[in-house]
Protein backbone atom coordinates (compact mmCIF):
# COMPACT_ATOMS: atom_id res chain seq x y z
CA UNK A 1 0.00 0.00 0.00
CA UNK A 2 1.14 3.24 -0.61
CA UNK A 3 1.69 5.73 2.16
CA UNK A 4 1.40 9.49 1.11
CA UNK A 5 2.56 12.54 3.63
CA UNK A 6 0.47 15.57 3.17
CA UNK A 7 2.03 18.89 5.34
CA UNK A 8 -0.77 21.05 6.14
CA UNK A 9 -0.67 24.33 7.85
CA UNK A 10 -4.31 24.95 7.86
CA UNK A 11 -3.64 27.91 5.13
CA UNK A 12 -6.05 28.05 1.93
CA UNK A 13 -2.89 26.41 -0.30
CA UNK A 14 -3.14 23.38 1.93
CA UNK A 15 -6.66 22.70 2.16
CA UNK A 16 -6.92 22.92 -2.00
CA UNK A 17 -4.07 20.01 -2.15
CA UNK A 18 -6.17 17.73 -0.19
CA UNK A 19 -9.37 18.24 -1.94
CA UNK A 20 -8.18 18.14 -5.20
CA UNK A 21 -6.16 15.17 -4.09
CA UNK A 22 -9.29 13.74 -3.31
CA UNK A 23 -10.76 14.90 -6.53
CA UNK A 24 -7.98 12.76 -8.11
CA UNK A 25 -8.45 9.31 -6.06
CA UNK A 26 -9.13 7.22 -9.46
CA UNK A 27 -5.46 7.92 -10.03
CA UNK A 28 -4.92 5.21 -7.31
CA UNK A 29 -5.50 1.36 -8.14
CA UNK A 30 -5.87 1.20 -3.94
CA UNK A 31 -6.46 4.09 -1.76
CA UNK A 32 -2.96 5.47 -0.30
CA UNK A 33 -2.25 5.23 3.59
CA UNK A 34 -2.83 9.02 4.51
CA UNK A 35 -0.56 10.92 7.02
CA UNK A 36 -1.41 14.63 8.07
CA UNK A 37 1.61 16.36 9.62
CA UNK A 38 1.68 19.67 11.11
CA UNK A 39 4.78 21.37 11.76
CA UNK A 40 4.72 24.03 14.40
CA UNK A 41 7.84 26.41 14.93
CA UNK A 42 9.51 26.39 17.99
CA UNK A 43 9.31 28.89 20.72
CA UNK A 44 11.80 31.93 20.45
CA UNK A 45 13.70 33.80 22.83
CA UNK A 46 13.02 33.25 26.18
CA UNK A 47 9.87 32.09 26.66
CA UNK A 48 11.09 28.70 27.64
CA UNK A 49 12.93 30.65 30.47
CA UNK A 50 9.22 31.90 31.80
CA UNK A 51 6.92 29.06 31.11
CA UNK A 52 7.14 25.81 31.62
CA UNK A 53 7.46 22.59 29.26
CA UNK A 54 4.22 21.42 29.43
CA UNK A 55 2.25 24.62 28.88
CA UNK A 56 4.66 24.98 25.65
CA UNK A 57 3.60 21.52 24.76
CA UNK A 58 -0.12 21.77 24.97
CA UNK A 59 0.04 25.20 23.39
CA UNK A 60 1.64 23.42 20.07
CA UNK A 61 -0.79 20.79 20.80
CA UNK A 62 -3.93 23.11 20.31
CA UNK A 63 -2.30 25.04 17.47
CA UNK A 64 -1.85 21.87 15.13
CA UNK A 65 -4.93 20.33 16.04
CA UNK A 66 -6.40 23.81 15.27
CA UNK A 67 -3.93 23.71 11.77
CA UNK A 68 -5.24 19.86 10.82
CA UNK A 69 -8.95 20.49 11.38
CA UNK A 70 -10.18 21.27 8.50
CA UNK A 71 -7.65 18.92 6.47
CA UNK A 72 -9.03 15.94 8.90
CA UNK A 73 -12.73 17.05 8.02
CA UNK A 74 -12.02 17.57 4.31
CA UNK A 75 -10.70 13.34 4.45
CA UNK A 76 -13.28 12.34 6.42
CA UNK A 77 -16.06 13.73 4.58
CA UNK A 78 -14.84 12.10 1.74
CA UNK A 79 -14.57 8.66 3.63
CA UNK A 80 -11.10 8.49 4.09
CA UNK A 81 -8.82 7.51 7.23
CA UNK A 82 -5.98 9.32 8.09
CA UNK A 83 -3.33 9.37 10.66
CA UNK A 84 -2.53 12.64 11.70
CA UNK A 85 0.96 14.25 13.67
CA UNK A 86 1.87 17.11 15.48
CA UNK A 87 5.63 18.07 15.44
CA UNK A 88 8.06 21.25 16.70
CA UNK A 89 10.81 22.51 14.63
CA UNK A 90 11.93 23.79 10.90
CA UNK A 91 8.88 22.83 8.82
CA UNK A 92 11.45 21.54 5.58
CA UNK A 93 13.26 19.49 8.08
CA UNK A 94 10.52 18.10 9.99
CA UNK A 95 8.97 16.83 7.15
CA UNK A 96 12.18 14.93 5.68
CA UNK A 97 12.72 13.70 8.58
CA UNK A 98 9.12 12.52 9.50
CA UNK A 99 8.69 11.30 5.28
CA UNK A 100 11.77 9.40 5.86
CA UNK A 101 10.38 7.55 9.57
CA UNK A 102 7.76 6.47 7.92
CA UNK A 103 9.08 5.01 4.74
CA UNK A 104 6.34 7.23 2.87
CA UNK A 105 6.04 6.99 -0.75
CA UNK A 106 5.01 10.60 -1.83
CA UNK A 107 4.99 13.67 -0.40
CA UNK A 108 1.80 15.42 -0.97
CA UNK A 109 1.43 19.13 -0.61
CA UNK A 110 0.14 22.93 -1.98
CA UNK A 111 2.28 25.39 -2.59
CA UNK A 112 1.98 28.90 -0.63
CA UNK A 113 0.74 31.68 -3.48
CA UNK A 114 4.13 33.51 -3.12
CA UNK A 115 4.61 35.85 -5.88
CA UNK A 116 8.23 35.70 -8.01
CA UNK A 117 9.55 38.52 -6.21
CA UNK A 118 8.35 36.91 -2.38
CA UNK A 119 9.14 33.37 -3.61
CA UNK A 120 12.78 34.51 -4.22
CA UNK A 121 13.56 36.83 -0.94
CA UNK A 122 11.41 34.34 1.39
CA UNK A 123 11.45 30.97 0.01
CA UNK A 124 9.25 28.79 0.79
CA UNK A 125 8.55 25.30 2.85
CA UNK A 126 7.36 23.64 -1.09
CA UNK A 127 10.66 24.88 -2.15
CA UNK A 128 13.03 23.46 0.52
CA UNK A 129 10.95 20.63 0.55
CA UNK A 130 11.34 20.02 -3.36
CA UNK A 131 14.86 21.38 -2.89
CA UNK A 132 16.06 18.41 -0.22
CA UNK A 133 13.52 15.78 -0.87
CA UNK A 134 14.65 12.32 -1.73
CA UNK A 135 10.77 11.36 -1.46
CA UNK A 136 8.56 12.11 -4.53
CA UNK A 137 7.01 15.75 -4.14
CA UNK A 138 3.65 16.21 -5.73
CA UNK A 139 2.60 20.06 -5.40
CA UNK A 140 -0.97 20.71 -6.19
CA UNK A 141 -1.97 24.20 -6.88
Amino acid sequence: MLRFLFPVDGSDASNRAITEFIARLDWYRHIPEIHLLNVQFPQRGNVPLFIDKESIDRYHREEGLKELQAARELLDRAGLVCHYHIAVGNPPDVIMQYGKEIGCDQIVMGPRGLGAVKRILLGSVASKVIELSTIPVLLIR
